[in-house]
């Protein structure tokens, strides 16, 4: 499987390149970049041979089957929808968009074309979470409430490696878009009331910094969030699932019960790098020619739930 990472030199577009690294038979042809000299560094670096600036020309590539998008949120939507209509099967980091009407149209193309189209959601496949999904399948656990943190400290408009952005990340249409799929994902509903509440306004970057959301299932199962980027400690997001047969804390791969005892996930997973097994689906179900685990017909739902979760802030 031959692909080209949009946004490669980027903190995910660099997980994706090591995802691919990983898997027999993958691997990464093209690379897309904002600025010439230094996607061209980092190609050499790396090893691919053609690097752009212009994801048209990776597009026109007969060496290019497939490709992952890692690049700004903004961007996501529009992308997807040039990759598909290229004739490029493509999975995009979430959100799928950053706006309902985007969202399906990605939907609308996708089903146009019958290519693969996935969103990047991770949590699907971290092996934590699919450790506690195969107890749900197995009827072992019932979800009687989710509890989740996601917390950085992003005062200034900076990605995870410290480096300056050119775009502005968002709580509730990214962060919040990993807990709204898996919170609807291990429930296996979708949700039936949300509530939202946002704090002030950051004068520089124009959006929230700190938001509370709520959200109730048909079952009853319920889900409290919290986000912020002004939480001044240990950043990332962290699941408490609170269940009728026990408690369990997720933090990315690893997982641990409500004593902090590690739970060992051997043996869920090929891997237990989350990003690689989302990759593996990916390239699994254009070998196989069957929708992947999180496609956009799925994601889809994920997003419809965040948009009445804005209408929610904007009351």
């Amino acid at each position: 499987m031959r692909i080209c990472i949009a946004g490669a030199s980027g903190a995910f577009g660099m997980k994706h390149m090591d995802a691919i690294a990983a898997i027999e038979g993958a691997e990464v042809v093209s690379v897309v970049g904002t600025k010439i000299d230094a996607i061209k560094a980092f190609a050499e670096d790396r090893g691919v041979a053609h690097y752009t600036t212009d994801l048209a020309e990776s597009l026109a590539r007969d060496d290019v089957d497939a490709v992952i998008l890692a690049t700004p949120t903004q961007m996501h939507a529009a992308q997807t929808i040039q990759c598909l209509e290229a004739g490029k099967h493509v999975m995009s980091e979430i959100p799928m968009a950053d706006n309902i009407e985007d969202a399906r149209k990605v939907v609308e193309v996708q089903k146009k074309t019958g290519l693969v189209a996935m969103a990047g959601h991770t949590r699907r496949f971290n092996p934590s979470h699919q450790w506690i999904h195969n107890k749900i399948m197995a009827g072992e656990l019932n979800v009687q409430q989710m509890d989740v943190q996601t917390y950085f400290f992003r005062r200034s408009n900076k990605n995870a490696l410290g480096k300056a952005r050119s775009w502005t990340d968002h709580l509730l249409w990214h962060h919040a878009c990993h807990t709204v799929d898996l919170f609807q994902y291990q429930t296996g509903e979708t949700a039936s009331k949300v509530q939202a509440l946002q704090g002030p306004i950051h004068p520089e970057l124009g959006i929230a910094m700190d938001m509370s959301i709520g959200m109730k299932v048909p079952n009853g199962a319920i889900c409290t969030l919290s986000l912020s980027f002004n939480n001044d400690g240990p950043f990332g997001t962290f699941f408490r699932y609170i269940c009728d047969n026990g408690t369990y804390i997720a933090r990315y791969d690893d997982l641990f019960d409500g004593n902090e005892n590690k739970i060992d996930l051997s043996g869920v997973a090929v891997s237990n790098n989350g990003i690689e097994l989302q990759d593996r689906e990916f390239i699994s179900a254009i070998q196989e020619g069957r929708a992947p685990n999180a496609c956009v017909t799925q994601a889809i739902e994920a997003m419809e739930t965040l948009h009445r979760l804005e209408e929610c802030l904007e009351a």
